[in-house]
């Protein structure tokens, strides 16, 4: 039996006159259906300026009760939580694409795909200032199917980044490419080693059982007829902090043992909340720092003979999926794209599990006042964009999902290119196994 929550929301000011949105929807059996919207008027209140008196009615605080989210709740802040919730209610969503197609008939997509990507950058608080790649090949191997180069190249004057690229062999050259990005939950003090090449520890064995069904995802890739480049994530493999909080000034993780690559994972994530403080404090966010070396990438295959520079594609799991929705968002450049393991919706995701799922590189202050996570995906029409998302992952919850897509579906077909979205659900957990690589290899072959 399918049960119906409708949340609506509106807000008012001085000539914008009535917006009215929904969000929400689940199905104790995985359904998705669309939702109606009907006005309300609880109490406004008002958020004053010395120019502007804004009227901001919130949105109904509904429970989010097991039989609601599909799943049970995790979230919990304890006497702090119902305040959370009733904080969020505040928030008005709209540049929602849902949203905000309703509330300014007659305009198209182009129009709010245009003010909802300006109102992301401003949020990732990321402008790159020019910068000479001034890339280098510190090693390079080759295979029967490809040639696998250890690189380094600027991203900013003040980073410089590792990683590797790929030339596929046995195809055209130039070739179609792909950024590939590496999961964030796993050992951090690897980024580009986790998905590229022979496993560099005995942990990266077991990661890759977990998450890809054992393959490298970027050797993988490139076997298939794709120049790849992937790097080292902030914060990841040779990105990762040292000399601080108990971490010599040198290590080589590769050579560490079990029981102290351990701990100094443990003390690396312990950093984690001092390197969100120190990027506000300089200007910036993690999600933008990761957008502006995901799209110096693009230029670093842009500068490769062997890439067609008009067949760029990006993909990820988890962490990497985030990345790869923040790339299908604002890369022009990016043709298709293919998300796996992160997708859901703000107000469902806030009660079921932030602490297991969302991570630093998601924190946006400004920006999930007015946009939803599945508008990420929504403004990239239109591009080829894919989502994944397992039906038994356990890191996102159904409602979040099926309402992701649903919204997403909606807005491809507004902006008049319905069949260049995909929604994949298999009956998987949190991977990128072999079903998910060959239906993701699929998508990229007709699209690029």
């Amino acid at each position: 039996m399918t049960k119906r929550r409708d949340f609506i929301w509106h807000s008012i000011t001085g000539t914008a006159g009535l917006a009215v949105g929904v969000i929400g929807l689940a199905s104790e059996a995985n359904a998705s259906t669309a939702m109606f919207s009907e006005q309300i008027k609880p109490d406004a209140f008002d958020l004053g300026s010395e120019s502007i008196q804004q009227k901001v009615t919130p949105r109904p605080v509904v429970p989010m009760t097991e039989a609601l989210l599909g799943v049970k709740p995790r979230s919990d802040y304890g006497s702090l939580e119902a305040p959370m919730q009733k904080m969020r209610s505040y928030r008005p969503l709209d540049l929602n694409a849902e949203t905000w197609k309703k509330s300014n008939p007659g305009k198209g997509f182009k129009e709010w795909a245009s003010q909802a990507r300006k109102h992301l950058r401003s949020g990732l608080h990321c402008d790159l200032p020019p910068v000479d790649l001034n890339a280098s090949t510190l090693e390079r191997i080759e295979t029967d199917s490809f040639i696998r180069e250890k690189i380094e190249f600027n991203t900013t004057p003040w980073f410089r980044v590792s990683g590797y690229f790929y030339t596929p062999k046995n195809v055209p050259l130039p070739a179609p490419a792909l950024v590939v990005l590496h999961e964030w939950g796993g050992p951090m003090l690897f980024g580009a080693d986790r998905i590229c090449g022979e496993p560099v520890h005995p942990i990266i064995i077991k990661h890759r059982a977990t998450y890809s069904s054992g393959r490298p995802l970027a050797d993988w890739y490139a076997s298939q007829g794709y120049a790849v480049v992937t790097i080292d994530a902030f914060h990841f493999g040779q990105r990762s902090p040292r000399g601080i909080n108990g971490l010599p000034e040198s290590f080589n993780a590769k050579e560490l043992d079990d029981a102290t690559l351990a701990k100094y994972d443990s003390l690396t994530r312990e950093m984690l909340y001092l390197g969100v403080r120190e990027l506000n404090w300089a200007g910036a966010t993690w999600a933008g720092v990761n957008y502006g070396d995901d799209s110096r990438c693009v230029d670093y295959l842009l500068s490769r003979k062997e890439v067609d520079g008009n067949r760029i594609g990006c993909t990820g799991l988890s962490g990497g999926g985030w990345r790869t929705n923040m790339v299908a968002a604002l890369e022009p450049r990016i043709k298709a794209t293919v998300t796996v393991g992160w997708m859901t919706t703000g107000d469902s995701q806030q009660a079921y599990n932030l602490a297991g799922a969302v991570g630093s590189f998601a924190m946006l202050p400004g920006v999930w006042d007015h946009l939803d996570i599945p508008d990420l995906i929504s403004m990239a029409a239109p591009k080829a964009c894919m989502v994944v998302a397992g039906t038994k992952d356990p890191l996102f919850p159904p409602l979040g999902k099926n309402e992701a897509f649903r919204q997403i579906a909606d807005a491809f077909a507004w902006a008049g290119k319905p069949d260049h979205f995909r929604s994949f659900t298999p009956e998987k957990e949190h991977c990128y196994d072999l079903d998910i690589q060959a239906e993701a290899l699929a998508w990229f072959k007709k699209h690029l």
